[in-house]
């Protein structure tokens, strides 16, 4: 979490994965989650989105000022890149550079840019955990412009390696999603891993914001730094959860900006 001198206020950025729909299908509700967000990881067209759906998503971010980030993912829309992969390093490299360079272009074509990355499902799990992948990552990210922000979780081996990449690096939590003793995430195969009461998500983030913990499944505290946080786009009732969290935060001071450049 941002760090904050004392009297001053707590300051956090919200972001959500956006842009998940692609030809007649629609995923979320992109408009009303930018009106909410200060960051939208869009679809980059692997997992999710074309190049419509990219442009639409990106045009509305840019005109509400959110900030642009590349939602890059394993190549698997019919697993909607939630699915484990094996993917050799040099493909995995290429398929990022891909994914990065099509957004980077629509966002110039919309006069804006693209500021940070975030891998997406099984990409974003594994790149957590295991150094190669997450090598390969940000040295594809580096490769193509080595001042995106790499956004990922407080102490992942994808931050590890963004850093020694040379990238800045931001760490990210989730509202929605339950923790487990040991800070990881609880698998979307668990009960409870997906929580949908605003009132319950919104004060989870407010503790985390203020005092740098969440309450996990056993009831244990497990501090969790962060610089943003995560509602999904594609959870049932994202955009009340959203706007609850949102409100709930300023209503105690907190700062919302976004944690990369604008532009």
């Amino acid at each position: 979490m941002n760090a904050s001198p004392a009297g001053t206020p707590h300051t956090v950025d919200l972001n959500s994965d956006l842009g998940e729909g692609f030809g007649r299908w629609q995923l979320g509700d992109d408009v009303h989650m930018l009106d909410i967000v200060t960051s939208a990881n869009v679809a980059c067209g692997f997992h999710a989105g074309d190049a419509a759906t990219m442009r639409r998503t990106v045009r509305a971010a840019v005109a509400r000022g959110v900030v642009i980030g590349a939602h890059v993912a394993y190549n698997d829309l019919a697993g909607f890149g939630r699915r484990a992969m094996e993917v050799p390093a040099d493909e995995l490299r290429a398929d990022v550079v891909y994914q990065l360079g099509a957004l980077q272009a629509i966002a110039a074509a919309e006069g804006g840019r693209v500021a940070y990355v975030k891998p997406h499902g099984a990409l974003y799990n594994r790149a957590a955990v295991d150094e190669r992948v997450a090598r390969d990552v940000a040295v594809a990210i580096a490769d193509v412009d080595a001042t995106l922000t790499m956004l990922g979780l407080p102490g992942s081996a994808a931050l590890d390696a963004a850093r020694e990449a040379g990238l800045p690096t931001a760490a990210e939590a989730f509202a929605d999603r339950a923790y487990s003793p040991a800070g990881t995430l609880v698998p979307r195969s668990e009960p409870g891993a997906v929580l949908d009461d605003p009132d319950v998500v919104a004060a989870r983030m407010l503790r985390l914001v203020t005092e740098g913990m969440v309450t996990a499944v056993d009831g244990s505290d497990v501090r969790v730094a962060a610089d943003s946080v995560c509602v999904h786009g594609d959870t049932p009732g994202a955009v009340g959860t959203a706007a609850r969290v949102r409100d709930v935060l300023a209503a105690a001071g907190v700062d919302l900006r976004p944690f990369a450049g604008r532009g």
